[in-house]
């Protein structure tokens, strides 16, 4: 197999080790030197004196965990670096058992066998991390009001069946006279704020339950965590919006995609970055991003079209605008719906999600906004097979059909 690079090195990370392959070629023969160095930043520069002393020209990591980012951090600038994929190297057939994952690494980056993986910029990294603590801390906040919810239960308190919210103005306050030990239903529905006293009745009867002082102390625990946790996504979002300062006309665009708020705005600059160069097509992005069916085909037969799995971060965020999106008239909910009747809403929901990511790719990389299509697209770009459709429904009513060119 040709060689692509003749000084090249390859670094099986770990927790606290960085293990080293350098594989260097003269003429026809191939020498592999082995080194093993420490995850400390002296360590890690050694490392960087290694391969320079080696004239390494690519460095080829595996993506493991959070492990490989420092070793990534101090090897930038020294020559070309290579973020793998793991499922994709394991997938590369020829390896052997005995062998050294740094010296297989080695191998396969020397012949072009190593696509990288994208690794954004320094800024794009650092807003990436904020955006998804946010996101960790809202699912504590979703965990912690479960719990609530599980403790009311228990006392036979049906909040939850009278508020859309418990954690609404009027479930706080009924919660925060609970944990101070009033009982008196009437005086808890007395709590309620705006349009949920229009349900006192209801309320009166849905607080009726046994509670004790063992069910105050939890009920306090957990309203005091969500309150810390909801102080501490408030500091992160005023941290996003300083990080997001010079991106702001690119947030803006984004949000004229219908579906898109400024949350999920911020979460696809998070995740994708500013610079499209990097994908060549939108269907590169959508591959990356796990929008796109596969294609497994034999002697004419398929098999499967699922999706992969993709970037965990992102397509949950596109999803939920995609949800969004198809409740309003425009071009989105009529693909939605097109889609619907033939591959069933779930189907329907990605491709409507993989839209919005191509949108999203173009507004990124042309600086444009988002230009509705209309609810008619599909109607005035496939004219004649729409036309062969309802004539084939009407047929099937009974009716007889005979169509004319309008005047």
């Amino acid at each position: 197999m040709e060689v692509l690079h003749r000084k090249c090195a390859g670094l099986d990370v770990h927790k606290d080790t960085v293990v080293a392959c350098a594989r260097t070629m003269t003429g026809q023969k191939v020498t592999r030197e082995v080194e093993t160095f420490g995850k400390t930043t002296r360590e890690l520069l050694r490392l960087v004196e290694w391969l320079e002393k080696h004239e390494i020209t690519i460095t080829v990591m595996e993506a493991t965990g959070v492990y490989w980012r420092p070793v990534w951090h101090i090897l930038e600038g020294h020559g070309e670096l290579v973020l793998a994929n793991a499922h994709e190297v394991r997938n590369v057939p020829g390896r052997k058992s005995d062998v050294n994952d740094a010296m297989w690494l080695a191998d396969l980056v020397a012949c072009g066998l190593v696509r990288s993986s994208f690794v954004p910029p320094e800024p794009i990294q650092d807003l990436r991390d904020l955006t998804r603590t946010r996101k960790q801390l809202t699912r504590e906040i979703v965990g912690h009001t479960q719990r609530i919810q599980k403790v009311l239960e228990t006392c036979n308190i049906k909040l939850a069946s009278v508020a859309t919210d418990i954690l609404g103005a009027s479930g706080r306050a009924i919660l925060g006279a609970i944990i101070k030990g009033e009982k008196d239903p009437a005086k808890l529905a007395d709590q309620a704020k705006g349009t949920l006293r229009a349900k006192r009745g209801l309320l009166i009867e849905a607080l009726h339950g046994k509670i004790r002082d063992h069910h105050r102390f939890l009920l306090e625990q957990h309203l005091g965590l969500i309150e810390t946790l909801e102080q501490t996504i408030a500091k992160i979002e005023a941290e996003v919006d300083a990080a997001l300062a010079p991106f702001r006309d690119a947030v803006e665009r984004l949000q004229s995609i219908p579906g898109v708020g400024l949350t999920a705005a911020r979460t696809i600059i998070a995740e994708i970055g500013l610079d499209m160069s990097r994908f060549p097509t939108a269907g590169h992005l959508r591959s990356w991003a796990g929008l796109c069916p596969r294609m497994d085909e034999s002697a004419g037969k398929h098999r499967s079209t699922r999706i992969r799995k993709g970037a965990q971060w992102l397509k949950p965020v596109l999803v939920q605008c995609a949800w969004s999106a198809v409740r309003r008239p425009g071009y989105l909910q009529a693909q939605f719906l097109r889609l619907k009747s033939r591959r069933g809403p779930k189907k329907a929901i990605i491709a409507v999600a993989a839209s919005i990511l191509g949108a999203a790719y173009a507004i990124l990389k042309e600086g444009q906004v988002y230009r509705e299509l209309g609810a008619d697209y599909f109607t005035r770009n496939d004219r004649m097979r729409t036309v062969t459709k309802l004539t084939h429904r009407l047929r099937q009513l009974g009716f007889e059909v005979e169509l004319r060119a309008a005047a």
